[in-house]
């Protein structure tokens, strides 16, 4: 069991599923990868998301007003993942791009530092900052494993986006 982490409600989450417009296209799925997203940087000020209306169901939510954005290093608040531990589906791709910023050769905190080279204000982040996204990169897969085990069917817990 993770600290801080609730066990995932089957029933909650199963009604979301069957809720308009959870129930179909890539909503869900966004939605869990805005969670892990908010999670590696520490964002707790994600109360809402804006979509594009015209196009549906098959628009991105817009990932606006990251204020709260790595702003406390040495938090980790594990309900921010609330949606990935309650619902326990992630795309394949997202699961593939955590698990090589896991085992390298390149880690998170290392590519956010290259990427962040020639920016004129840097260091932008914090090494604690840098250290909290590797710490946390690891509870996003602790909280993934867990949504693995039995009875749980991995090709309803990992969604195949590849195709």
């Amino acid at each position: 069991m993770i600290p801080g982490v609730a066990r995932a409600d089957d029933e909650y989450c199963a009604s979301v599923k069957e809720t308009p417009p959870y129930n179909e296209g890539r909503r869900l799925l966004d939605v869990m990868d805005m969670a892990v997203l908010d999670f590696l940087m520490g964002n707790m000020d994600r109360h809402h998301y804006e979509t594009i209306e015209m196009f549906g169901n098959n628009s991105a939510p817009l990932h606006l007003d990251h204020g709260r954005g790595f702003g406390q290093a040495f938090l980790d608040e594990a309900s921010i993942l609330a949606p990935l531990y309650q619902c326990c589906v992630m795309r394949h791709s997202t699961l593939a791009t955590l698990l090589r910023f896991h085992t390298g050769p390149e880690r998170l905190s290392a590519a956010m530092v290259a990427s962040m080279a020639r920016d004129p204000l840097r260091p932008v982040l914090w090494p604690p900052h840098l250290y909290a996204l590797d710490r946390r990169l690891n509870t996003v897969l602790q909280v993934t494993r867990r949504c693995l085990h039995p009875p749980k069917d991995p090709n309803n817990v990992i969604i195949d986006d590849f195709h």
